[in-house]
């Protein structure tokens, strides 16, 4: 990717402004740590790998005990937040820790994309959801990462649209573009038509958090898509790097999942579709369950049949 969603100047952290994508490419400059933290809440950067990344840089620019909470506090699903802000906190040269953890992510994402390109036969026809390429990572990316590595295998893409904030629509469909993936955006219900009709071949997908027994939070409608998958014979995979894994909660019932406002859902960009006063939920993730995903790719291995027993090594080795 030629557009970077992390810049980082020493003294200040340039983030891609993801908002407002794919029309215009616009950076978003921060100098402390609230910036970051509104950043990420406002989802000028998202995807689990890219705010752990931006909440790294946030602490070297801002280093005092308040940062960690204010950064905290931004966004609650994403363990990769968690867990870069626990790194930050043990290091004492914070900005070589943040240029660290950026680079280990690049590094990571590509060791992903290898190991699950395997996976990937050819002219596979991929469904994928949310966007978890380049944009939401140091680069290279998850679930994209996969499809990125596996390009040579003249592969074909289906991005869902993911609403509401149509993060697939917005970003996956612009990803693929620029570099020549072949790439056919659907709305988010037509993926089981699809799949009735034998047009798609696996799915792959990312995760903002992977619990002790391999349940998976992921932008909301994955478990749909999962027990789609499960309908038609189809391998649901999902595709993330060990900072992911939550050794601490035992399954997804755990999982704290985010709530979105709701002008989210009741219209886009300032056009309203919904009726004023109309109720709204706006769950922004969901948990598919351990016994949905054919395998959990990482940077260490690819895990069949996920469970606690199978993930317990890797998780071990992630603490």
């Amino acid at each position: 990717m030629t557009v970077e969603a992390l810049r980082w100047r020493g003294d200040a952290l340039e983030l891609l402004d993801q908002r407002l994508l794919p029309e215009r490419i616009a950076y978003v400059t921060c100098r402390d740590a609230a910036q970051v933290a509104a950043a990420i809440r406002d989802m000028v950067v998202r995807g689990a790998p890219a705010i752990g990344c931006a909440a790294a840089f946030g602490i070297a620019l801002d280093p005092q005990a308040s940062s960690y909470d204010v950064l905290a506090k931004s966004r609650p699903t994403a363990v990769n937040l968690f867990w870069a802000l626990e790194r930050m906190r043990r290091a004492q040269d914070k900005r070589a820790e943040a240029e660290a953890i950026f680079a280990e992510d690049l590094a990571v994402n590509r060791a992903i994309g290898a190991n699950g390109a395997r996976l990937i036969p050819q002219g596979a026809r991929i469904l994928t959801y949310c966007n978890t390429g380049a944009l939401a990572t140091a680069g290279h990316g998850t679930a994209l990462g996969v499809i990125r590595s596996a390009r040579d295998k003249g592969i074909s893409v289906i991005a869902c649209e993911t609403r509401p904030y149509l993060q697939g629509a917005r970003l996956t469909a612009w990803e693929c573009m620029q570099e020549g993936i072949p790439c056919t955006l659907i709305t988010d219900n037509m993926a089981g038509f699809l799949m009735s009709r034998k047009e798609v071949d696996l799915v792959i997908v990312g995760a903002d958090r992977i619990a002790a027994n391999g349940d998976t939070a992921n932008k909301i409608g994955t478990y749909t898509l999962a027990v789609l998958a499960r309908r038609h014979g189809l391998p649901f995979y999902v595709a993330a790097p060990l900072s992911t894994f939550d050794a601490r909660l035992a399954d997804g019932s755990l999982i704290p999942i985010e709530e979105r406002p709701a002008d989210e859902v009741t219209g886009y960009r300032g056009t309203r579709w919904a009726p004023q006063g109309i109720a709204v939920r706006n769950p922004a993730f969901d948990v598919t369950p351990a016994e949905l995903i054919t395998a959990i790719i990482c940077e260490k291995a690819v895990v069949e049949a996920p469970s606690r027993k199978g993930l317990q090594g890797l998780i071990s080795t992630s603490a």
